[in-house]
């Protein structure tokens, strides 16, 4: 019962899970839904007037899977830019030959490496796009050619990070909190400055750790491969280390939001789940989203190790989580995932089919097990 009461206290309020084209996840509790679309959001054709001719930079591994497909869906002419190592589409599990087809049809493509500055210039300058999701830019110096080539963009929006925040005493991070310039996304900072100082009308995401089918971080794949092996789960320090996490389908439905939305301009926003979870309720949320056992948690202490190259966990250890309430407030968006009915959603749709990014290893996790046991 303890338990119980600890992984309901660390997780979000209930809401509908979805697959990757909306048909509901067999579940008893839940209500079969015949479509996905982020709440509030308008699926229906735009007329002409509203469509608009949108390149999305990426487009092909997670977060503008999801993107791309709402785009179709509310009218827009969409074009991928990418190098084109990886299909342009892919039927998803739940979607139908039709609206696969449909899809298909209608996603366009423009091939090309975003490093090629002048190729950059002139094929984006010949296309004329209206607006430009920007999901895979990390450097300032990887932006200045696609502003130069459209000198008449309506919006560029831009996915950065919550990572670019100062670590701070003072949580959730706001939008306004002090930043990092030494941190690992400081290049999604120095593009973020840039946008600020052009003529140009942008918005700004910054999401916390996402998660959900596809995804290639090995966020919850991480607790996924341990808990399908039947292996304790080990966890840094006391495991009541406070995080985040958000839905990929949550962030789409907030990419959509910000689409000509008057409050978005030249405005940050914070996107992820609506509460925040340990690391241990983390562990325990998964288990329950996969249908596994409670899991058996391994606490230690990582400054007794030297893992080398090799991350022992996934996450930062530190409380590390921000505020959505400026999006709720400005955009009327709000996540639809509740945590273990998100992750479900992610394992029914990924690694419960045997699909993942990475293989197991447990090379740490060995390590670590091997000195607790030869303390005992």
């Amino acid at each position: 019962m303890a338990a119980t009461a600890s992984l309901k206290s660390s997780l979000l309020l209930p809401s509908p899970i979805s697959d990757f084209n909306g048909a509901a996840v067999s579940i008893s509790t839940q209500k079969r839904r015949r479509s996905w679309q982020p709440r509030g959001a308008r699926m229906q054709v735009l007329a002409a007037a509203d469509s608009k001719n949108i390149l999305v930079m990426g487009g092909t591994r997670f977060i503008g899977v999801f993107l791309s497909r709402l785009l179709v869906k509310e009218g827009h002419q969409v074009t991928l830019f990418t190098r084109g190592k990886a299909p342009i589409t892919q039927q998803l599990p739940g979607e139908s030959d039709a609206e696969y087809t449909e899809f298909s049809s209608k996603i366009l493509h423009l091939k090309g490496d975003r490093q090629d500055f002048d190729f950059v210039k002139t094929s984006l300058a010949a296309k004329g796009f209206d607006v430009v999701y920007d999901i895979n830019g990390r450097e300032a110096v990887e932006v200045e050619p696609i502003l130069d080539a459209l000198p008449n963009l309506e919006q560029y929006i831009y996915c950065s990070s919550a990572g670019v925040y100062l670590k701070s005493d003072l949580l959730p991070h706001c939008e306004t909190d002090a930043v990092d310039p030494k941190s690992r996304h400081k290049g999604k900072l120095k593009t973020e400055s840039l946008l600020t100082s052009r003529d140009v009308n942008w918005t700004s995401i910054r999401p916390v750790y996402i998660y959900g089918p596809l995804n290639y971080n090995p966020v919850e794949e991480w607790f996924f491969h341990r808990l399908k092996a039947g292996r304790p789960i080990p966890i840094p320090g006391a495991g009541n280390q406070i995080t985040q996490l958000g839905h990929v389908k949550d962030l789409a439905a907030a990419f959509i939001k910000v689409l000509g939305h008057p409050k978005a301009s030249q405005q940050i926003f914070n996107i992820s789940g609506a509460k925040y979870v340990t690391f241990d309720g983390l562990a325990r949320a998964c288990a329950k989203a996969g249908g596994f056992p409670e899991p058996e948690l391994i606490h230690y202490n990582p400054k007794d190790f030297d893992f080398g190259k090799k991350k022992a966990f996934p996450f930062r250890d530190q409380h590390f989580f921000a505020s959505v309430e400026k999006a709720t407030r400005e955009l009327g968006w709000t996540p639809e995932f509740d945590l273990v009915e998100g992750l479900t959603d992610s394992y029914n749709l990924d690694f419960g089919r045997g699909t993942f990014r990475k293989e197991a290893d447990f090379t740490t996790d060995d390590m670590i097990l091997g000195k607790k046991l030869a303390a005992v």
